[in-house]
């Protein structure tokens, strides 16, 4: 741990830091809670600059918790439509009827972390950032910062080292500033503290790091994961008619991804013929990375579960990132046969 000394020092020289070198995102102009809680539950496995432009176009559709609450499912997922991960936004609506139906967004820590699919992370940021509550956030930021400023080498992965750190992130937190520190201590992480070459010659806590003192900083984090990556091989069919493309769509009770629509595969259309290979591309989800072949096929006799859909009310349906990376590369074949068609 820190010494007191230390502590105080690192608190300040961090604030100062932040004060002058944060960065302009969307979410930091405003202490709506409604608006933070979206934007810290679009950012769960997400990239800041993915997020922007969808935690803008959301706010525009879903100002409040009203809207949120009141809209089809059809409407959210397809809003939602390339985050990834829907269980986040089919959670938030959840949270929003709740919240529409008491009155008013809930203003401790303890109330945020029963809403719908908000866990500690989600109810410290929204707690400390929109309320100034004094609860110190951990996210992956937060863990690597910390674990190379306090040279601690636990298994950032494991249950044990998370509540730990979880601990020292608490312990650490400026109280008087709650929502400055937490946000200043993530956008460290983000921007200085990183991932492979840290930039520890800019970094403004670089006094007090102790791995950085011991020269030790890219040993830290220490992440030891159990479970192997699983690689597996798809094939996904594209079937086209007047401007229309066989789809099928997941029911309302599956598991994963329910009511999103999905190009169909051998399985469900066994007796196609194959025409052409059009392309591939790579999907990972948590530990399987799947690479797709895009194949050309036939026009089935039977359908199956499959129907025909406008090509062009693909882009407002709530469809599956597969199919909308498959329809991208459909697109890319079609530019690339207009561009060499006008040279020839």
């Amino acid at each position: 741990m820190l010494s007191d000394q230390e502590l105080r020092i690192f608190r300040r020289d961090l604030l100062a830091w932040y004060a002058g070198h944060k960065r302009d995102l969307p979410w930091r102009r405003t202490k709506d809670p409604y608006a933070i809680w979206i934007s810290e539950t679009m950012l769960q496995q997400t990239r800041v600059a993915a997020v922007i432009p969808y935690y803008e176009r959301f706010l525009a559709q879903f100002p409040d918790v009203h809207r949120l609450a009141a809209a089809s499912e059809s409407r959210l997922l397809a809003s939602w439509a390339g985050l990834g991960y829907y269980y986040r936004a089919r959670n938030l609506q959840k949270a929003a009827r709740l919240i529409a139906e008491r009155g008013e967004f809930p203003a401790t820590h303890f109330a945020i972390r029963q809403l719908p699919g908000v866990g500690d992370y989600t109810a410290a940021a929204v707690a400390s950032i929109a309320f100034d509550l004094p609860h110190g956030v951990v996210d992956g930021n937060v863990l690597r910062v910390l674990s190379r400023v306090l040279a601690d080498g636990t298994n950032i992965a494991s249950s044990a080292g998370r509540k730990k750190f979880a601990a020292r992130a608490q312990t650490m937190l400026d109280p008087r500033k709650p929502a400055e520190y937490n946000q200043s201590i993530m956008e460290l992480g983000a921007t200085v503290c990183l991932p492979k070459n840290p930039q520890c010659l800019i970094c403004p806590v670089g006094s007090v790091c102790k791995a950085r003192g011991e020269g030790r900083q890219n040993e830290f984090p220490v992440k030891i994961l159990t479970r192997k990556s699983v690689e597996q091989e798809r094939t996904v069919y594209w079937i086209e008619r007047e401007g229309s493309a066989l789809v099928w769509q997941r029911p309302d009770g599956s598991k994963l991804m329910a009511g999103f629509w999905e190009l169909p595969e051998p399985t469900q259309l066994p007796d196609v013929a194959v025409l052409g290979t059009l392309g591939h591309f790579r999907h990972g989800i948590t530990f399987h990375s799947y690479r797709f072949s895009v194949v050309e096929a036939s026009i089935p006799q039977d359908p199956g579960c499959c129907r025909w859909v406008r090509i062009s009310d693909l882009e407002i349906l709530p469809v599956s990132t597969v199919l909308r990376k498959a329809v991208h590369i459909i697109q890319s074949r079609r530019r690339t046969a207009v561009i060499a068609a006008g040279t020839s």
